[in-house]
């Protein structure tokens, strides 16, 4: 991919913390990630959730192991990580 291409929609992610700790090191005491799911207003029923977790905490990334953009998640995956990310978070809003 060249640099500064977008990615295809249907490129599988990898996500990190780069950007949200790059926030904390700012001084932003407190980083929400957000994602949504659903097909849009027009379309069907939309859910979105926030999630503020705990950047300091050193193990944060393999207690969150599996942990990928709601869409490139089956049913039942997103089903197994809710409680993890539940459990791990300092704070989730969901909403639909």
């Amino acid at each position: 991919m060249k640099t500064g291409s977008r990615r295809n929609s249907w490129e599988l992610i990898s996500p990190d913390l780069c950007r949200e700790r790059e926030l904390a090191a700012q001084g932003l005491a407190l980083v929400a990630g957000l994602d949504e799911a659903g097909r849009g207003a027009w379309a069907g029923p939309v859910v979105a959730a926030a999630v503020i977790l705990p950047l300091h905490q050193h193990d944060i990334e393999a207690l969150l192991d599996g942990v990928r953009d709601s869409k490139q998640l089956t049913a039942r995956q997103r089903d197994i990580l809710y409680p993890r990310i539940l459990q791990v978070a300092l704070a989730v809003g969901v909403g639909g």
